[in-house]
């Protein structure tokens, strides 16, 4: 499965991130199917949005979906 993220560039970690977000970041590391992986690649192409901002937003939803995320600081 290593080869769903062939073709994609290197992930350096994130450093950057929003005032809204932590200041700080934990890489990791996510096997995706190839064709999840491309999807992800040709969405962040044509927004012009980095793939991690796509995926952040996703385990947000995640959470919050099943009540586990954080509430923000007031």
């Amino acid at each position: 499965m290593q080869e769903a993220l062939e073709g994609a560039p290197a992930a350096a970690p994130e450093v950057a991130v929003s005032d809204a977000q932590e200041s700080q970041v934990v890489s990791t590391h996510v096997l995706v199917p190839e064709d999840q992986a491309q999807k992800l690649r040709e969405l962040s192409r044509r927004t012009r949005i980095a793939q991690s901002d796509y995926l952040r937003e996703a385990v947000d939803d995640l959470l919050q979906k099943y009540g586990r995320k954080p509430e923000e600081p007031r």
